[in-house]
């Protein structure tokens, strides 16, 4: 990670109060694992929901960086399913579904540990520059 990301709010390594996400790839999915606390929390036991969208926004706008793009977001589509509790391991996953030129489709999806998706995301992500 170059000098000028080690800030990102959600990836950052150097940003005291950012969530630290580690990413991994894995049969063409971009995928982070998360545990909030109670700080994340919007009402009493439940992720507030712009840090929900949040995670599903950097799963998959930061899959096309990782690959060498300079992505960003210009549209982001969020389904809450229901509640994202606070406490349990989420795991946050995105995936490629489609392109057309310097535009990608990307969609995610947040799963407790037992199976359950709280939240699915759609994305077109834009890409900058001569890539």
């Amino acid at each position: 990670m170059d000098e000028s990301n080690q800030w990102c709010f959600a990836c950052g390594p150097r940003n005291p109060i950012g969530l630290k996400l580690a990413f991994r790839e894995e049969d063409n999915t971009y995928l982070t694992t998360f545990i909030p606390g109670p700080e994340h929390q919007g009402y009493d036991g439940i992720m507030h929901g712009g840090l929900v969208s949040t995670l599903l926004d950097e799963v998959m706008a930061r899959y096309l960086h990782a690959k060498g793009l300079n992505a960003v977001t210009a549209r982001l589509d969020v389904r809450f399913r229901q509640p994202t509790p606070i406490g349990q391991q989420l795991t946050v996953s995105g995936w490629i579904i489609g392109q057309r030129g310097k535009m990608y489709e990307l969609a995610g999806k947040i799963t407790l540990p037992d199976g359950t998706i709280t939240a699915e995301g759609k994305a077109i992500i834009a890409i900058k520059g001569d890539e």
